[in-house]
């Protein structure tokens, strides 16, 4: 075994646990130059080579340090050397004053996902390690609200990270460890002056742990949730109540409203409260609106908060797909078609398609979807077949996703064959969430 055979091993068996051999797309890796995605690099190319895949290595130049593009370039030259396709992302526009690493987060997460879409690829790599989860434990414990990263979740970017999932290879290994291996190897690779600078809460807990921290167990794939979940297609939510928990149930109101941004944990326990002492009650929270009442909790769209969104009807242009309101995905077949919420519009309907509509639960009506033609005529592809329209609902896929249902790249695949050109000509079924085994 060589220097790179020993590097490579340690993140040999979760791309094997992970990746479909079978599969032709490619793979992206999000590679900054720093240690850990280098010795992810040089792992995930061992493992492409071996079985047939392409490994796209994609570098994000946040522009937020003078020396910023020539880490990229050496990032580039880096790839190049081992005979890897690159591509160079770069974060442009006014950067915030305040929150910098946080919406660095964000614009990164958002370029990988447009460049695995593009590419065709279903999985983003990182070079997270078992130091990452230490330092988020001590995030936490001085009063922070960051989570454990996982070895394998949904993009955390809605919608652009829709059907993509992030994998972490290296999540069990320290950072010690993978530096030691390299430079055995006689890697070098890039340190970024900003891991040094103590302002950074993450950069404190670094500093803190110097190398030390006891190991953490490996971190549970799935949200804990129960068989008493039901999803519609218009998007509504219906749980039992032993299912709400915290975090299952905020990750409900995301996916009912559509929203891209959680609800605080203090929000959530107070919500939660109320439900479990079985009091009949209507809330609102994240763009969605929570119906409770005894041992049944409704979770739809707040129709009312679209129109604050400011994205209330969008155009449709031949050809092209949107998402909607953060839940439904359409295509158009021909011009001239707007989509916009059914509340004000529902007296446009047709007499079968008023009488579908009153099927569905009051609340969620008025947020479902509406198609009005040049001649203000007005149909929804939730209540009836429309030839001009393809439509696939993301709510109960974005929350099976979040449960840990899709395990691995295999199971992304079949769910994507199974959904031609990503879209439906007729809106998901009601589906069961279970609990992933």
């Amino acid at each position: 075994m060589d220097d790179h055979d020993a590097i490579a091993e340690l993140s040999r068996a979760a791309l094997e646990r992970r990746l479909d051999r079978a599969a032709s797309a490619p793979v992206v890796l999000a590679f900054s130059g720093g240690g850990d995605s280098l010795a992810l690099l040089i792992g995930a190319r061992r493992w492409a080579l071996a079985v047939g895949r392409p490994l796209l290595v994609v570098t994000v130049d946040h522009r937020l340090q003078a020396d910023s593009a020539a880490w990229a370039a050496w990032c580039a030259g880096r790839a190049r050397r081992f005979g890897l396709a690159h591509q160079v992302l770069r974060w442009d526009g006014e950067k915030p004053r305040a929150g910098v690493s946080a919406a660095a987060r964000a614009a990164r997460h958002g370029l990988l996902a447009a460049a695995a879409r593009a590419a065709g690829a279903r999985v983003i790599l990182f070079g997270h390690t078992a130091d990452d989860r230490l330092e988020a434990r001590l995030m936490r414990q001085a009063g922070g609200s960051v989570p454990d990263p996982k070895e394998w979740a949904p993009s955390p970017v809605w919608p652009e990270g829709r059907g993509l999932f992030a994998l972490r290879p290296l999540l069990s290994v320290r950072r010690a460890v993978l530096r030691e291996r390299l430079a055995q190897a006689g890697e070098a690779w890039l340190d970024d002056p900003a891991n040094e600078d103590p302002r950074h809460p993450r950069v404190r807990a670094r500093q803190s742990l110097a190398g030390g921290g006891d190991p953490l167990p490996r971190a549970p794939d799935a949200i804990p949730c129960l068989d008493d979940v039901s999803i519609d297609r218009a998007g509504e939510i219906t749980l039992g109540a032993r299912a709400s928990r915290p975090l299952f149930l905020g990750q409900a109101l995301l996916c009912a409203s559509g929203s891209a941004r959680p609800p605080r944990r203090e929000q959530l326990d107070r919500l939660l409260a109320r439900i479990e002492t079985g009091e009949s009650f209507t809330a609102t929270l994240a763009g969605a609106r929570i119906e409770s009442g005894g041992a049944i909790v409704r979770i739809t769209r707040e129709a009312g908060d679209i129109a604050r969104a400011g994205g209330a009807a969008r155009p449709l242009r031949a050809g092209e797909s949107i998402i909607w309101d953060g839940r439904f995905e359409l295509a158009a077949d021909v011009d001239g078609l707007t989509v916009a919420p059914l509340g004000g519009l529902a007296a446009r309907l047709d007499r079968g398609q008023r009488a579908a509509l009153s099927r569905h639960a009051p609340a969620a009506r008025k947020a479902a979807p509406a198609i009005v033609d040049g001649a203000g005529r007005v149909t929804s592809p939730l209540l009836a077949a429309d030839e001009r329209i393809c439509l696939r609902t993301w709510v109960a896929d974005r929350l099976l996703d979040a449960c840990g249902a899709i395990v691995n790249e295999a199971d992304a695949r079949l769910r994507s064959e199974n959904a031609p050109d990503t879209l439906n000509r007729w809106p998901t079924p009601m589906r069961r969430v279970h609990e992933p085994a």
